[in-house]
């Protein structure tokens, strides 16, 4: 992948000591000094700035200094090229606002870091900040590597002022906090960020660059290097097991379609969750066209499938205890070619359901349908998640701020619900029910594929999912409003967001098993 790695590290020394491009102080507005035992002359100096009533601390403020320009004093001379201020502003009393003014300052570090050209900094940790120490440097780091992100692959630099900088060596002073626990969260924030930042890329990468074939070699090569097990199934192994629906959206296509299979197994005692990613490398909308304005950005419907396998990276890197999962992403591309589905066709999906095309560009839920019914049959999960751009629909009724959120379980959309806010990816619960259920009743077979007309659109989707989870727990996250154009934050760039890794990870590594919380009904 494309993805730079930056090179993160504890800094053991007095800070003043660092000799890098970038000292970089987050600092409370209206505290009249840093709350670390770091360096008296760096607090003599934010004392200075301050007095200059330019820089208060506010949110978004900084305050930028060249220390080799002041007058020198004979003790602790800061040896950085230079210092930055960054306002934490005023902390919130919710603890999901906390976390999230952290990421934006480390966001908003990144960028100040890029514009002076600093390849190698120094973030001083704010000691006093009212989070668990683990979850301090975790958010930092995360706001820092995800502000961090540039995808410039493709590029042609004529210039060397044409390349982008990024950091490239990041080190972290405690500034106070327990050492351990600077160790813990700085793992943690690192592998969240650079599996979200993996996410980012196969969405950035081209349709001719990221195929259904791309998602199998990444869940090999992510195999080889961790704990995970993986399997693919092929176009053969799709069509003796009946699954019409991956193998009716690739009619139209050249290329062969790939189910891939991850597992990760902590313990055989342990509840086992299924997670399901559309892997649609690139969607035209088959013989339903859709129209060519912005029709490039269909390279983005495997942003569900993208954020399943990176999660999967992630949790097998982290080692989540307690339950054991499985991944399916179902990858295929979704074109027009001479043996494509066409309206009025009925497939049957795999387990035998039948459905009536009534839209060729309402693929997403076919592919899914197939991956849900195996994975629950063979797999027989605790509760199943399937993430997807499904739908256009949700767009236009949560915008680009909330991902919609759809569950047969109150327990289940609760857990994912509280994990969404805890990692600043919010989640808004839409409902299920027989009234939108009967709009996908068709006279020629046992469902059809589209609504009777376009009310409801995202639930009638949802509704076509709930066909193949039975009784099990489900939640479908329809992320088409989020995957990409996000609320534009200091660490979420424009276009592609690497939405719901962060979740995934976040509501299985604090999973609280439904069985448990039924007996207790």
């Amino acid at each position: 992948m494309h993805n730079q790695v930056v090179t993160i590290q504890l800094f053991d020394n007095e800070p003043h000591l660092f000799s890098g491009d970038l000292l970089v102080c987050p600092v409370e507005e209206d505290i009249p000094h840093l709350g670390s035992d770091a360096a008296a002359t760096v607090n003599r100096l934010l004392q200075q700035v301050r007095e200059t009533g330019d820089f208060k601390g506010a949110k978004d403020q900084v305050f930028l200094v060249y220390p080799g320009l002041m007058e020198r004093e004979k003790e602790q001379v800061l040896q950085a090229k230079r210092v930055l201020f960054v306002g934490l502003g005023k902390q919130d009393d919710a603890i999901n606002v906390r976390r999230e003014q952290l990421r934006h300052v480390g966001g908003t570090i990144a960028k100040q870091a890029g514009l002076i050209k600093a390849k190698e900094i120094l973030v001083i940790l704010p000691k006093d900040f009212l989070l668990d120490a683990v979850e301090i440097v975790q958010c930092l780091t995360e706001g820092l590597l995800l502000g961090n992100y540039c995808f410039d692959l493709y590029k042609s630099l004529k210039e060397e002022k044409d390349t982008p900088i990024r950091i490239e060596r990041l080190h972290l002073h405690a500034g106070g906090l327990a050492v351990s626990a600077v160790h813990t969260g700085l793992e943690r924030g690192r592998v969240l960020a650079e599996a979200t930042c993996a996410a980012r890329d196969m969405a950035n990468q081209p349709g001719n660059y990221w195929t259904p074939a791309d998602f199998a070699e990444y869940a090999k090569k992510i195999s080889k290097k961790t704990s995970l097990k993986c399997k693919v199934l092929d176009k053969g192994a799709m069509q003796k097991l009946g699954m019409g629906g991956i193998l009716g959206v690739n009619q139209g296509a050249a290329l062969p379609p790939h189910l891939v299979i991850l597992e990760y197994r902590a313990n055989k005692k342990n509840p086992t969750l299924l997670l399901v990613g559309k892997g649609l490398t690139f969607d035209s909308g088959g013989i339903c066209t859709k129209p060519p304005a912005g029709m490039e950005d269909m390279k983005y419907d495997m942003c569900g499938g993208a954020a399943v396998i990176t999660a999967m990276q992630a949790i097998a890197e982290v080692g989540i205890k307690g339950v054991n999962v499985v991944a399916l992403i179902p990858a295929t591309e979704n074109l027009s070619g001479s043996a494509a589905l066409k309206p009025g066709d009925v497939i049957r999906h795999y387990g035998g359901k039948t459905s009536e095309i009534i839209n060729t560009d309402a693929e997403g839920r076919l592919i899914l349908a197939d991956a849900l019914a195996y994975g629950i049959e063979v797999y027989k999960p605790e509760a199943v998640i399937d993430l997807a751009t499904l739908t256009g629909a949700v767009i236009i009724g949560l915008g680009h701020h909330y991902t919609g959120l759809l569950s047969n379980n109150d327990q289940l959309a609760l857990q994912l619900t509280e994990a969404g806010a805890q990692v600043g990816e919010p989640l808004w619960r839409l409902p299920l029910g027989p009234e939108y259920r009967k709009q996908i009743d068709s006279r020629v077979a046992d469902i059809k594929n589209a609504g009777s007309d376009r009310s409801g659109g995202t639930i009638t989707a949802a509704c076509y999912l709930q066909e193949f989870v039975g009784e099990t727990p489900w939640a479908h996250l329809d992320i088409a409003g989020t995957a990409w154009d996000f609320t534009e934050k200091t660490y979420i760039p424009k276009g592609p967001s690497g939405t719901g890794v962060r979740t995934l990870v976040a509501c299985l590594s604090q999973w609280k098993s439904l069985l448990s919380s039924e007996k207790k009904k």
